[in-house]
Parts: C-alpha cells; sequence; structure tokens
C-alpha cells in the first residue's frame, strides 16, 4: 500500500545533493499523487487517512469533538458569568449546542460500537457503565441546551446558579465517561487490531444470558505454556529413560 509517509520525505536543512529540501518534497508530493490517481476510492482513502481506515468503528473518531466543545461551554460560561461578560456566555452556548450535536451522534456510534466490538466480560462491565454515562452527558447537555434556546440566553440570578452547578455535573460526567472509554482502549485493547486475537478468545469466554462458552481458541500464551510443558515432558522421559538404561546395565555386570 502506497502511503503519504512513504513519498513526503522533506528535509530540514536544503539537503539539494540527496533530493531533500523543497525540491524533492515537490518531486515527493507529485509522485504520491501520481499514484494516488491510479487507485480505486477506497484505496486512495487508505492511501490518505490510514489511521481512519483501520478504524473498526467511527465513535473513536467522534469522541473528542465533545469532549472539547462541552468543556470550553463550561469554562467560557463559568468564567463569563464571574467576569459578567455576555459575550463570553454566548461564544459559550455556541459550543454547548454544537457539544450537544456531537455526544448525539457520538452516543449513537458508541452503541452500534458496543454490539459489534469483540469484549470479554471483564471489558463488558466497564462498557455497560460507559454507555450509561455517556447518555447521562447527552441527556444533560440536551437539558441545558433546551433550557438556554428557550430562555434566549438570559440565565440570571438563583437560575443561573442552578445551570452552572448543572454544567459542573456535566462536566464531571464528561471526564468519567472519557476515562471509562481511555480504559478500555488503553489497558483492554478494546477496538484495537494489535489486540483482536485476544479480544476474540475473551469474547467467546464472556457469557450473555446465560450461554456457556465453548470452542475457545487458544492464545499466544496458553500454547507458549503447552510448549514448554511438552517439552518439559519430554525432558523428563529422556532423564528417566536414561536412568532406567544406566540400572539395567549396572545388574546386568
Amino acid at each position: 500500500m502506497w502511503g503519504l509517509n512513504d513519498h513526503l520525505t522533506f528535509a530540514v536543512h536544503g539537503g539539494g545533493d540527496n533530493g531533500g529540501g523543497v525540491a524533492g518534497g515537490v518531486e515527493s508530493l507529485l509522485s504520491f499523487l501520481e499514484v494516488l490517481v491510479r487507485q480505486s476510492p477506497s484505496e486512495s482513502f487508505n492511501s490518505v487517512l490510514p489511521g481512519i481506515a483501520a478504524l473498526q468503528n467511527i465513535h473513536p473518531l467522534l469522541v473528542h469533538f465533545p469532549i472539547a466543545l462541552l468543556t470550553l461551554f463550561f469554562t467560557l460560561d463559568l468564567i463569563g458569568s464571574l467576569a459578567k461578560r455576555s459575550e463570553w456566555r454566548q461564544i459559550a452556548g455556541a459550543f454547548l449546542y454544537l457539544g450537544t450535536v456531537f455526544a448525539a451522534l457520538t452516543v449513537a456510534a458508541g452503541l452500534v460500537a458496543a454490539g459489534s466490538v469483540a469484549h470479554g466480560g471483564d471489558v463488558h462491565e466497564i462498557m455497560e457503565h460507559h454507555e450509561h454515562l455517556g447518555i447521562s452527558v447527552l441527556s444533560l447537555a440536551t437539558l441545558l441546551s433546551a433550557w438556554r434556546l428557550f430562555s434566549k440566553g438570559l440565565i440570571v440570578g438563583p437560575a443561573n446558579t442552578l445551570y452552572l452547578l448543572l454544567a459542573t455535573i456535566l462536566s464531571a460526567l464528561l471526564a468519567t465517561t472519557a476515562d471509562l472509554g481511555g480504559l478500555m482502549v488503553y489497558k483492554h485493547g478494546v477496538s484495537v487490531q494489535a489486540a483482536e486475537q485476544v479480544n476474540r478468545a475473551a469474547a467467546l469466554a464472556h457469557e450473555h444470558e446465560g450461554v456457556a462458552p465453548q470452542n475457545l481458541p487458544a492464545t499466544s500464551d496458553e500454547t507458549e505454556i503447552e510448549d514448554l510443558n511438552s517439552e518439559d515432558s519430554h525432558q523428563d522421559e529422556t532423564t528417566h529413560g536414561a536412568a532406567g538404561h544406566h540400572h539395567d546395565h549396572h545388574h546386568a555386570h
């Protein structure tokens, strides 16, 4: 597969003698584009965006948007309230609306991913908590958006105190949800291709509604242990055989 990084090799300091520098960069770019136009649309997509092409689902791609947008909303709205800057709060409202939209897309993609991504029983519990928290984030963000929309952004006094309190809870839920998502990916390797074989073995061992595991594929660690046990057994048999032969030979004499 031709990748963008295989062609765009810009040199930092000139490098005219070895094809680097600006001339080398332009040549690499033209070479990449030449290869790109000869490929099918799917091959071109894999070449330009190999990371996205490797995703099993789009949930990891979308999840960053509500985290960033809703965090900016809370930060600007809190500062705007304390500093009495209405323009800051207007910008915060825009971030809230966008964050709510992306939260809805992220939750929808997450629900689809939960039913298609291989995972074991230990991860299933984390995934359930992650799912419930994500829905809670979406629900609270929708409530705050509706409140802000119907009040036309004029939230003051005790109502604003309650509003900021709910926004604080939203931020805490958002952080906890993101933490569980990171735990599934970076500790358990969920939806990571390099850990796919292990996850599939765990998924077969994971019981859903009383379904018993069956036909579990051996993992690499289990295979290594079996090989070591076989070698040890073979060595023991060889040792005992040699000892028996020596013992018989001694009695013969």
